[in-house]
């Protein structure tokens, strides 16, 4: 009896000592953050950085933001502000309005809180949302006294932006620096501290708690942007952080050191290029992390990287006015102010999809993959997989995205996953051309079959593209045919995939490749499984950031 006590108070103890110690494993179990120590694959397609465009310094929308933005009125700072309001001061000083009252509106400002995540130990949490924009305004018009005065900016360096000198540092506040932070706390956070340092060592400030290269503000900068450019974002596609961890990344790119904005840029440009290989015309419904009440969204282009992508295109020289809508313009006033802009074959690949390619993104362990399948006048889009209630992450339709003015989920075609429980969706069924999942195919009333039979339906898109569709209670298909006479096409298929059975795991193409796939694969598992009788690898926890097939080899 007395040993049966003395194990209830060790094992217990014991196990609280293992979790403590170990700062991977309170993150895992507490936090909404990765340990920093993932490794994946190096990747197979390089990210394009060519820049050729001589963007115009202007552009209508953001002139009409600043203006409109500008005229907004100021409000009592508090942590529902916490964005909005330091963003409507530079808009008013973008604009050129108002600038006694926003000079003397920050003035009388005092910080409201702390960095970090909101938590019981750290109340206040959220402040280094402020300190981003404080960040913006400080550079922008630190040599325009006539915008922003003398006295204001003394205030911003002083009193507004509360953390400065040594102490990098990715953990939660009050975890005892336990817990590792999420990646937008940690770069707002962060990035703002290091750039307060180097703005005062810019300014004729010596004072070594100030030299970034010395108080290890530098290097824990570096290793953090080198990692999200190794491992991508644990917050990938972040709805609606990800506009967040953008606006901290242009800071960096923008008023950082050499090796800052280099690194900042080449994170920049991946998460550029992984947008436009996953979108067509602004149309972008991928699986993201974070959080769950997003997933009712069911617009097509209301995410920020959406709105930021719009708001840099609007300087293209050639490219058409772009409208923005929604709350997003916070996010495209950052855009619009910053010198960021993407590569040349970015832009391009957004619009342009002739050459085709085929590409998978990981997103590490317990993660969701991205996979893509495009060609010229259509994208296919892996809608992914929850991986459990802790993994925070919404898992999409398979959607079918193709050259109209599609702005809703029920205007294009996709494909659910079985039941209305997107967590219980594995939607990592597509290939080249090729798509699948355990439930129907949801075909918009805009689309009639220019040709059928009993198992497939052939839908015409253009002259040249057509996709036929296979659709029951528990197997959707869809495959994409270029140049093809629809009433052929429905024969043959029906001639080499007569079997509704068969069909529940094989598919054949007319004169391509033989699919075959488990649509009712476990969560860590693609959905695919061999081509041509070649086993795939599906352990997508341990895919390369990006990789696959693109026909155009000029781009890397």
């Amino acid at each position: 009896m007395r040993l049966k006590k003395i194990a209830m108070i060790v094992i217990p103890a014991a196990l609280l000592f293992l979790v403590f110690s170990n700062t991977q494993l309170d993150t895992y179990l507490l936090g909404e953050a990765r340990g920093n120590t993932e490794v994946l694959p190096a990747s197979t397609i390089r990210v394009p950085v060519t820049r050729t465009i001589a963007w115009n310094s202007n552009s209508a929308y953001a002139d009409s933001l600043f203006q409109s933005r500008g005229r907004e009125p100021f409000r009592n700072w508090s942590f529902e502000d916490k964005m909005d309001l330091p963003r409507t001061l530079l808009a008013h000083l973008l604009a050129n309005k108002n600038v006694p009252e926003v000079n003397k509106q920050i003035m009388n400002l005092k910080p409201w809180g702390t960095y970090g995540s909101k938590w019981l130990f750290n109340p206040k949490g959220g402040y280094d949302f402020s300190l981003t924009a404080l960040t913006t305004i400080l550079f922008l018009f630190d040599a325009k006294p006539e915008l922003l005065y003398p006295e204001t900016r003394t205030h911003i360096i002083e009193v507004l932006l509360n953390d400065e000198g040594e102490g990098y540092s990715e953990a939660v506040p009050g975890t005892l620096g336990r817990i590792r932070d999420s990646e937008n706390h940690i770069l707002m956070a962060q990035g703002s501290k290091y750039l307060k340092n180097r703005y005062r060592m810019l300014h004729g400030n010596r004072d070594a708690r100030y030299n970034n290269e010395l108080n290890g503000m530098e290097t824990g900068i570096l290793d953090k942007l080198n990692e999200l450019s190794r491992i991508g974002l644990y917050e990938f596609n972040s709805v609606p952080y990800l506009g967040y961890t953008l606006a901290a990344l242009l800071n960096l790119e923008a008023f950082g050191s050499v090796k800052v904005q280099k690194a900042s840029r080449e994170v920049l440009d991946y998460l550029c290029f992984s947008y436009a290989l996953g979108s067509y015309q602004f149309k972008y419904y991928p699986p993201f992390r974070r959080r769950y009440e997003r997933a009712k969204n069911t617009s097509l282009a209301k995410d920020y990287q959406t709105v930021m992508m719009k708001t840099w295109l609007s300087f293209h020289p050639s490219i058409k006015y772009i409208d923005q809508t929604g709350k997003g313009e916070s996010h495209a006033l950052i855009a619009a102010c910053m010198p960021y802009r993407p590569a040349d074959e970015v832009v391009s690949l957004i619009f342009n999809k002739s050459r085709g390619y085929f590409v998978k993104m990981g997103h590490g362990s317990s993660a969701s993959p991205e996979i893509y399948s495009a060609g010229q006048g259509y994208l296919l889009s892996a809608g992914g997989v929850n991986r459990g209630q802790k993994s925070n992450i919404v898992a999409r339709p398979v959607c079918l995205f193709i050259d109209d003015d599609a702005g809703e989920l029920a205007d294009v075609i996709h494909i659910n996953g079985k039941g209305q429980d997107f967590m219980q969706w594995n939607n990592t069924g597509v290939y080249k051309d090729f798509a699948c999942s355990n439930g129907p195919v949801v075909v918009p009333e805009k689309f009639k079959p220019v040709a059928q039979n009993n198992l497939w339906k052939i839908y015409q898109i253009s002259d040249s593209l057509h996709f036929a569709v296979h659709s029951g209670e528990n197997l959707g298909i869809i495959s994409v045919f270029v140049n093809r006479k629809p009433a052929e096409l429905a024969d043959e298929l029906l001639k080499i995939n007569p079997d509704a059975d068969l069909l529940k795991t094989t598919f054949q193409f007319p004169g391509g490749s033989r699919i075959s796939y488990d649509v009712n694969a476990p969560k860590n598992k693609w959905t695919i499984t061999s081509v041509d009788g070649q086993l795939l690898d599906r352990d997508f926890d341990q895919w390369p950031l990006i990789s696959g097939d693109l026909n155009n080899k000029k781009w890397y």
